[in-house]
């Protein structure tokens, strides 16, 4: 990605989960009552599947491995701005307006349109000013931890937290917040479908740079790896050393990886409507 690596700057204009604010400019926001004590609401994705699969490009940059954290966090900048691109461009070719995301890089802690935070949340995506805040530690701690290494872990983040944007513009976040609120037992299997179907916005922008010469062997694995992670029975596992289900929030590590990899192999946004999956 070197010819679309630009200057290094903390904050980017760019035209885990997404944390608290109310959604910005939602293409639609009204969410169905219909759910009962125990199934999960219904959320529509007719946005999502208007949308067409990634074009494909015309140009095709290496991807250099950061060795540094300049080069890390320049490294960041490109994926995001590259994945961004990507996105604009089949809103536009779908006749959809798309409303560019921003990209905070902060250390330690940060002031957001959703509040104060610090690093220990982990990278994260505010809707009320459409923004996706990293602190670059975060992958340095992923490895140091967990033994996650390799550049493209680090672009499946970016693109999972730039999938939240999508989400945001296209009203699948406001009506998750709706329908938490009204039935506050299935929010968090709510928020595990929309944590699922960010993977796999991330797996299509994976397929759009797969397409584009853009990835080399081990790259999905990488990405596979880091997803697996971040699943919610590997990390209770690691830190109290038993699973509790009724406490996930993001998915299992299987599940992530599934969804990650469903939107790599189809490609299109469409793909990803983990709302209507029986189980996701």
């Amino acid at each position: 990605m070197a010819a679309l690596i630009t200057t290094v700057a903390t904050v980017l204009a760019a035209g885990c989960g997404s944390s608290g604010g109310s959604a910005s400019a939602p293409e639609s926001a009204s969410a169905s009552p219909s759910a009962s004590a125990t199934s999960t609401p219904s959320v529509s994705d007719a946005g999502a599947s208007a949308l067409p699969s990634f074009p494909a490009a015309t140009a095709s940059p290496s991807l250099p491995a950061p060795s540094t954290a300049t080069a890390e966090q320049r490294f960041i900048a490109a994926v995001f701005s590259d994945a961004q691109d990507e996105w604009q461009s089949i809103f536009q070719k779908a006749g959809k307006q798309y409303h560019p995301a921003r990209l905070v890089l902060f250390s330690s802690a940060v002031r957001t349109g959703c509040g104060d935070e610090t690093a220990e949340v982990g990278p994260f995506y505010c809707p009320a000013d459409q923004t996706v805040y990293l602190d670059v530690t975060f992958f340095k701690e992923m490895e140091a931890k967990y033994g996650v290494k390799g550049y493209f872990s680090q672009a499946y983040v970016v693109a999972h937290e730039l999938g939240h944007h999508i989400q945001n513009i296209l009203g699948v976040s406001t009506q998750v917040a709706q329908l938490s609120q009204q039935y506050p037992a299935q929010a968090n299997a709510l928020s595990i479908r929309t944590e699922l179907q960010a993977d796999c916005y991330a797996g299509v922008w994976a397929h759009s740079a797969y397409t584009r010469n853009l990835l080399e062997p081990g790259d999905l694995d990488e990405a596979l790896t880091a997803a697996a992670t971040v699943g919610d029975d590997f990390l209770q596992k690691q830190a109290t050393g038993s699973v509790q289900p009724e406490k996930w929030t993001h998915g299992t590590s299987a599940q992530r990886q599934k969804w990650l990899t469903t939107g790599y192999d189809k490609g299109v946004p469409s793909a990803c409507d983990t709302f209507a999956a029986a189980s996701p």
